[in-house]
């Protein structure tokens, strides 16, 4: 059945056009206003064939992805991933090592459940909108703003993998 979900998947595209990504860009650059964290958001349509082959979970998809877009490369290790793979319906949350121990698995699962929701009610950009809020506000409590530094180490804009 997996199989068939990633042959016949939506296109990234068509689920996220341009004003839908402008405004996840507009969110995260809003919410790293608030916190000295980095928030980044990576959208999947489905894995290649030999992933699928392979068995490669979401989790472990994710985890690549935040190698890949070097989501750690951040001066106080607090780079958290948002990634969704929309034909296994799958949201992860990858955080840096500088959140362990400040940020309980409990918390990124509640996230990720309030996520899921808005997807099963039909509301795509909302749930992104929403994950990226709980994120930040996450981040704001554990990282304040730091006056006078607008370092913005990884990109705003939407990462479409694939």
């Amino acid at each position: 059945m997996r199989w068939w979900r990633h042959l016949f998947s939506p296109s990234v595209r068509r689920a996220f056009p341009p004003a839908r990504l402008q405004a996840i860009t507009e969110a995260i650059a809003a919410g790293e206003r608030r916190h000295g964290g980095q928030v980044m958001f990576a959208v999947e349509a489905d894995l290649p064939l030999l992933a699928l082959w392979r068995r490669v979970s979401p989790r472990q998809r994710a985890e690549q992805a935040f190698a890949q877009l070097r989501t750690w490369d951040t001066e106080h290790n607090n780079g958290v991933l948002v990634y969704l793979l929309l034909a296994d319906h799958a949201i992860e949350l990858v955080a840096d090592r500088g959140l362990r121990g400040k940020v309980g698995e409990a918390q990124w699962q509640e996230i990720c459940a309030h996520m899921q929701q808005r997807l099963r009610d039909g509301a795509l950009q909302d749930a992104v909108l929403l994950a990226i809020e709980e994120v930040s506000e996450l981040l704001a409590g554990h990282y304040p703003p730091v006056p006078g530094s607008e370092d913005d180490n990884l990109p705003n804009t939407p990462q479409l993998l694939g």
